[in-house]
């Protein structure tokens, strides 16, 4: 089967269960042919989360043990902030990284997944303000390859009623994929909204129908697995969704280069 996963979570991610060599045989027994890691770069206090020496150290050493069995690549999940963007520059220039995921957790450094962002804010306020701190980071930070969950928000808000309508949005989500088009970037369909029982991919499908209506054509694909038992999972729905709305292909990145895999051709997506 030639099928791909691009993010992956292990042991360096504080938030993951699974050991990384785990995490490959898992892979490597449901038939996965490309493998990439994208452990958590996240700044804490006063330093980042990862030690990338031995992450990439780890990866490399079990791409060469395993590389009768499965393709790993180098991959980084940025938590990106504004104010430490030097910071980050400095460790994606100073390591060999295949793909580099932008993601939003934190917004004015409060954490989104817990509930001081939402204190005092209603819905389309709060929903409002972090689609626009995604566009500023697309204005002032161009070294990603795509943006990861676009909607994430939707986890962790405090409404009653969660979700993200695209209509409701359309002027400032219009302005997000435009930001990321325009820089020659794309976007991530992550698959783990439906482990949090939101019955939808990250970002919901009508965002991803705007998406392509624009003239967006970059996508990835990830599990967004924290164990390895959620390697590739639900990717049939995913796979199902980006057919509906008539993508041609996803991609893999290889050396920051992105390759189109074909649809239906270059990819089996049934487990």
């Amino acid at each position: 089967m030639n099928i791909l996963d691009n993010h992956i979570h292990t042991h360096f991610s504080s938030d993951a269960k699974d050991n990384m060599e785990d995490v490959i045989k898992r892979a490597i027994n449901i038939g996965v042919k490309y493998l990439t890691f994208t452990d958590h770069l996240e700044y804490r206090d006063t330093k980042f989360s990862l030690d990338c020496n031995e992450y990439v150290k780890q990866i490399q050493e079990y791409k060469e043990k395993y590389k009768k069995d499965i393709d790993l690549l180098i991959g980084i999940e940025v938590g990106y902030q504004s104010y430490i963007k030097d910071k980050i520059e400095d460790v994606l220039s100073s390591n060999p990284f295949d793909f580099v995921l932008c993601s939003t957790h934190r917004v004015d450094k409060q954490r989104l997944v817990q509930s001081e962002f939402f204190k005092g804010l209603g819905k389309e306020e709060a929903y409002t303000k972090y689609f626009e701190s995604i566009i500023k980071t697309t204005k002032e930070f161009n070294n990603y390859d795509t943006y990861g969950h676009l909607d994430y928000i939707v986890r962790y808000g405090k409404y009653e009623d969660n979700k993200i309508i695209y209509n409701d949005y359309k002027d400032v989500i219009d302005r997000l994929l435009k930001s990321i088009i325009d820089s020659g970037k794309g976007i991530e369909v992550n698959s783990s909204g439906y482990r949090y029982n939101l019955d939808a991919t990250h970002p919901k499908i009508d965002i991803l129908k705007r998406y392509k209506e624009l003239g967006g054509e970059i996508i990835t694909l990830g599990s967004d697995s924290h164990r390895a038992i959620d390697v590739c999972r639900d990717f049939d729905k995913s796979y199902s969704i980006l057919e509906s709305l008539g993508f041609k292909h996803i991609c893999l990145y290889r050396g920051r280069k992105a390759q189109f895999l074909t649809l239906n051709k270059d990819i089996i997506y049934s487990l």
